[in-house]
């Protein structure tokens, strides 16, 4: 008992209190915002890059099935947004999560474009295209506008 008592009567007297001052409470919380500023974008980043390759992969899978419609028809479908009438299936059981697809073809059905738009999470802003030529290209990356399109399927702020 008597430890306790010298103990509580050092702490009342300011002598070995336990705990942090205000300043140091400070400095550590500035510090935490700092790294904060810094991971935060990166991992938006991150997950971002991670989400672009559903519209690569089904783009290309939808190119294919387009290109098989063509072999066997010797056109790519009706003329308009009804492209190849079995395309649709070639990317429908896929993970398609963060991307919406949309098909075009030409009045004489002996050319297409196929877009893919980012819908949700960290891919809206984002439009990509290929074409019947192979032809792939970068419309819209982060919400901006690419002028001209990019040649190209750009996962990062830096050109192709």
């Amino acid at each position: 008992m008597k430890k306790q008592a010298s103990y509580f009567r050092r702490a009342v007297q300011g002598r070995g209190s336990p705990g942090f001052t205000l300043i140091e409470v400070m400095i550590v919380v500035a510090i935490i915002g700092i790294l904060a500023s810094i991971a935060i974008p990166s991992y938006n980043d991150y997950v971002r890059r991670g989400q672009l390759p559903e519209a690569f992969n089904t783009l290309s899978a939808y190119r294919a099935t387009m290109e098989q419609y063509y072999q066997d028809n010797r056109n790519y479908g009706p003329s308009g947004t009804n492209c190849a009438t079995n395309a649709a299936a070639a990317f429908t059981p896929l993970n398609v999560k963060y991307f919406s697809y949309t098909c075009t073809t030409s009045n004489n059905q002996q050319n297409y474009v196929v877009t893919a738009t980012g819908s949700a999470g960290r891919a809206v802003g984002h439009t990509y295209t290929i074409d019947d030529n192979g032809i792939r290209k970068t419309t819209q990356f982060k919400g901006t506008t690419v002028t001209p399109a990019q040649l190209c399927w750009l996962t990062s702020s830096s050109a192709c």
